[in-house]
Parts: C-alpha cells; sequence; structure tokens
C-alpha cells in the first residue's frame, strides 16, 4: 500500500497521501509495560527471534538500534519459499508477514527484553492485520518461535499484558512456530538508516527509534548494526 520498489516515484505524494489518510500517529506511540515476568533462561551463543509488527523498515530499523543485536534483517515468514517475494508478499494472499529475523547475544538481552521492546515501541499489537497506513494480514502483528520455550515466553507474557491492561484493547498478536525465514530483497535491507528523509519513513519509523532511546536507553546504541556492514565483516 505504502512504497512499490520504485519508492522514489511516490516521495513527493507519501506526505500528502498520510495526512489525508492517517489523520492520527497512533502507529508510532510507544505504551510503557513492565518487563515479562517469565523469560527465557541464560543460553550461551547466538539465538535467534523472529517477529512481525508491520512493515518491516521501522522493525528493522528499532532492533538495529538495539544493543545486543547482532543483525537484524528484513524479511518473510509464514508462507512458503516460492511467494517469499515483496510484489507478491504485497498481495496478502501469501500468508507471509513482512517480519524481521533478530539475531541477538542473550548475554547482552534476553528475549524476553526483546519481546517488551516489540510490544512497547516497534508497533501496536491490537492492531488487527494493518499497523497504521499499512493494511492486510501481511502487516500483521505475529511472533515466529524457534523453540518451545519461546513459545511459552511469548505467550505468557501476551497474557500478562493483556491482565495487566497496559493497552486501551486486547492484543491480537498470534505465536505461531517458525518454519522458515526467507530475506527480503536487498533494496529493503537498512532501509530507515539508508533514508531516513524518505516521508513514510519520517513520520511512521524515525520515531519508533526515538521512543526505544527515551524508554529503553539502558538498551539503545546510537550506531545501527547494518545488514550491509555485517556482510562487509563476514
Amino acid at each position: 500500500m505504502r512504497r512499490p520498489a520504485l519508492a522514489f516515484l511516490l516521495a513527493a505524494t507519501t506526505a500528502l497521501t498520510l495526512a489525508l489518510a492517517v489523520p492520527s500517529r497512533a502507529a508510532e506511540e510507544a505504551v510503557v509495560i513492565p518487563a515479562p515476568a517469565l523469560d527465557a533462561a541464560p543460553a550461551s551463543g547466538i539465538q535467534t527471534a523472529v517477529v512481525a509488527g508491520g512493515c518491516f523498515w521501522g522493525v528493522q530499523g528499532v532492533f538495529q538500534h538495539t544493543a545486543g543485536v547482532v543483525n537484524a534483517v528484513s524479511g518473510y515468514a509464514g508462507g512458503t519459499k516460492a511467494t517469499a517475494d515483496y510484489q507478491t508478499v504485497s498481495s496478502g494472499r501469501t500468508g507471509h508477514a513482512e517480519s524481521v529475523e533478530i539475531k541477538y547475544d542473550p548475554k547482552k538481552i534476553s528475549y524476553g527484553k526483546i519481546l517488551q521492546i516489540y510490544f512497547s515501541v516497534v508497533h501496536d499489537p491490537t492492531q488487527l492485520n494493518r499497523q497504521g497506513p499499512d493494511v492486510g494480514p501481511q502487516y500483521r502483528s505475529a511472533i515466529f518461535t524457534a523453540s518451545d520455550e519461546q513459545k511459552k515466553v511469548a505467550e505468557a507474557y501476551i497474557a500478562q499484558l493483556n491482565a495487566a491492561r497496559v493497552f486501551n484493547k486486547p492484543i491480537v498478536t498470534k505465536v505461531g512456530a517458525l518454519e522458515a525465514f526467507y530475506p527480503a530483497e536487498a533494496y529493503h535491507q537498512d532501509y530507515l538508516t539508508l533514508h531516513p528523509n524518505q516521508p513514510y519513513i519520517a513520520y511512521n519509523d524515525i520515531p519508533k527509534v526515538e521512543n526505544l532511546k527515551k524508554l529503553f536507553a539502558d538498551n539503545y546504541i546510537e550506531k545501527p548494526t547494518l545488514v550491509n556492514a555485517s556482510k562487509a565483516t563476514n
């Protein structure tokens, strides 16, 4: 809805479209929430978390500014390899959600903390099959778990937040097993950092990073951990 591959063709009209179609900035508002009462057990070695919460540009951008994250890649989860491309996923009929694969060091950040950031500043988990101006099941709120422990932590945290009524409506985030993750096209990677003045990014996603810095100062890093930089050092 908001960005074909030739994003520069829409740059001049995006701001006006958003102003007319999105009267509030609710998708960018952060909510102060408690930490999860149940977290994953301490572990060694790099761990993986996969989450979906609307446009992957902003989700990736937030976690690239999160300490302990060694790589955050935009991509697709929930569908098949054959349909894991942007144009097809944008149809909303593939089962895929725009997702981000987060590789993290559990000695520096826990799975529970990642979920706290995800629910607090990354997106609004009460919006069903949409986030802000983006509408469709490909923009749904979802957690793709890589283990039974992750599933237990995620489900317990959703129950905890619903019981505490920290949001005005029930959380609609779906928790399901991760079958596969498919990285998105190269032009989607590091998009927030590469295009900070693009109207969609400036309006919807930069505030998410600012909220991370404000609410999770101990977990915020100024210099983002970029996909391209990671590839260059491997």
